[in-house]
């Protein structure tokens, strides 16, 4: 989800507990794309990320938030799936702050800090990292091009840094972030922003339209953001994670940043943006059959996201 303006997260494990305006899918379903990625593992790559992770300064919370009594195998596990929802964590840790002033720091203002990728000393939450909204319009208002850097810019950074002879303290930060943003950019709303009369400078990814009950949720971003789910017990999303049907195989295999955002964009055009979703701000109300076609979307997509991103750390992380 993103707050205000880019609500970011995985919803399928709220372990955590920050308030919910803007997360990718929420926690849980970060941890869902994570548990799927983790079972693609070979043997070499988990225990390759468990060592880059335990790096993590946040580790000492991860491990309070493992079930006692669990087995070393499944903590190693469990640490795997909390470290994907780890720089939504950041947006609620006050040592982090900010390096944008624009649209609550969701927008980049030109900075080099923007773009950085200098490990743990930085303590920027870079928001504007989350997601990549490319512009559509339904009504013939002007669009505006998505801003740099982005999900786009940096999961590519961050693939080339673990695919490089880079220092382990580096992989480690950008590890996690990878974790995190393959999801992001699974979700449809994280790659797309309606521009109109209401929003003539986009609607931030769904987040400035308005929903009201039945199911009652703040805004068109949050209601996709928790569809895979929003427990927040890791064994809730473990378990959920598994009843996932498997991503189909060739689609899998396209492990280009740039088609996964795409392909967002094209099912938000499709299956977000239409009835009951009308031009405007809302409040508009989420139908039975609506949610029932989004709930499968978002499914598929959490289950597509963990398989690419096994692969990738198969192939790709050194």
């Amino acid at each position: 989800m993103r707050k205000p303006h880019r609500l970011i997260a995985f919803a399928l494990l709220g372990i955590l507990t920050f308030s919910v305006p803007s997360y990718g899918w929420f926690t849980f379903g970060h941890m869902a794309v994570a548990f799927v990625a983790y079972q693609k593992l070979t043997p070499q790559q988990r225990d390759r990320v468990d060592v880059l992770l335990r790096l993590n300064p946040d580790l000492p919370n991860w491990l309070a938030l493992v079930p006692p009594n669990t087995s070393k195998e499944d903590e190693r596990l469990m640490i795997f799936m909390i470290a994907a929802t780890w720089p939504d964590r950041i947006k609620e840790d006050s040592h982090y702050t900010d390096d944008s002033q624009v649209d609550g720091g969701n927008t980049p203002n030109g900075q080099p800090s923007n773009s950085q990728n200098i490990g743990y000393a930085d303590l920027f939450k870079h928001k504007y990292w989350h997601f990549k909204d490319l512009p559509f319009t339904q009504d013939g208002t002007p669009l505006h091009p998505a801003p740099v850097p982005n999900a786009e810019t940096q999961i590519n950074v961050f693939r080339s840094v673990l695919a490089s002879n880079k220092s382990d303290a580096l992989k480690s930060y950008d590890l996690a972030w990878l974790l995190h943003l393959v999801g992001d950019v699974h979700q449809p709303l994280h790659c797309t922003a309606r521009f109109g009369k209401t929003h003539p400078k986009g609607d931030a990814g769904g987040n400035f339209v308005k929903l009201c009950s039945p199911p009652c949720r703040d805004n068109l971003h949050a209601f996709w953001d928790g569809l895979p789910g929003d427990s927040q017990s890791v064994v809730d999303a473990i378990n959920a994670a598994k009843l996932l049907a498997p991503a189909d195989n060739a689609l899998a295999a396209k492990l280009t940043t740039k088609v996964w955002i795409n392909e967002s964009f094209g099912l938000a055009k499709k299956f977000v943006y239409v009835t009951p979703i009308g031009l405007g701000a809302g409040p508009f109300t989420i139908t039975p059959a609506y949610e029932q076609t989004a709930r499968k979307i978002a499914n598929e997509r959490v289950a597509l996201a963990g398989a690419r991103l096994g692969k990738i750390l198969n192939k790709e992380l050194k």
